[in-house]
């Protein structure tokens, strides 16, 4: 392993560290940026396997050398353009809840928040056994 395989592996871990670290903020255009640092990490990883260059893939009868594999280029050219699309599709949708709320930080969940204070609620209440004055009701409620 040479010293730029190192350096290519530091930097695609560092790619993916910052992209999840930025996914995880409640701002719509820091998820947006992690996710294009995800992008990147993902095209320069592809790029990295494929190993290092050689010759062209088609000769012209010569089969003395190593040739290149085509096929993680071609992978790292789709992811690519998937990463594009859904970038844009992604601004689009921090620009639509920016325009409707006025901010771009990701709200709590209404529903989900009730539904964790239900369960705080029922964990403090009495079993099933017994009713809020501690006699015994049967389990039936």
């Amino acid at each position: 392993m040479n010293s730029v395989d190192v350096t290519m592996a530091l930097v695609v871990g560092g790619l993916f560290t910052a992209g999840f670290h930025l996914m995880l903020q409640r701002s719509l255009m820091r998820i947006v940026f992690g996710f294009i640092l995800l992008g990147h990490g993902t095209n320069l990883l592809l790029l990295v396997v494929g190993g290092s260059p050689g010759r062209p893939p088609v000769l012209d009868g010569e089969e003395t050398a190593p040739t290149a594999d085509p096929l993680p280029q071609a992978m790292a050219l789709t992811a690519i353009v998937i990463t594009f699309g859904l970038t844009v599709f992604l601004v689009a949708l921090a620009y639509r809840s920016w325009r409707l709320s006025g901010h771009d930080e990701v709200r709590d969940d209404v529903e989900d928040r009730r539904i964790g204070t239900a369960r705080e609620r029922a964990r403090n209440e009495p079993g099933p056994e017994h009713d809020a004055h501690g006699t015994t009701n049967g389990g039936n409620r």
